[in-house]
């Protein structure tokens, strides 16, 4: 593969070695995924708790609760985007940030 320009499409896309096919960009999602679990866990060493709150969805939540429903919203979001509309990914990246947001003070 010739020289790839860095952050370009290219380049957070080529192949990081022959296993499991990784890309900056895998890489890039699953460390978010450990520090927004890091990040949790820190937050509950410093306010622990989290008292449960009844929100929209009509059930008890913690924080943790949100963050996972924030998570797995946000996978089936990407995931109907790039079936209905495919690349590229930033409408999707904006989507997901105000459903976090949105789960995170209305559940």
């Amino acid at each position: 593969m010739e020289n790839a320009v860095m952050f370009s499409q290219m380049w957070w896309t080529e192949p990081l070695g022959t296993w499991m096919a990784w890309t900056r960009a895998t890489a890039a999602f699953f460390l978010f995924i450990a520090a927004c679990i890091a990040a949790m866990g820190v937050w509950e060493y410093y306010e622990p708790g989290g008292a449960p709150r009844r929100g929209v969805f009509a059930i008890d939540t913690t924080r943790g609760d949100r963050l996972f429903i924030s998570l797995l919203g946000s996978a089936f979001i990407f995931i109907a985007w790039l079936f209905f509309a495919g690349p590229p990914l930033w409408w999707p990246l904006a989507i997901c940030i105000v459903w976090a947001i949105a789960v995170f003070r209305l559940v």
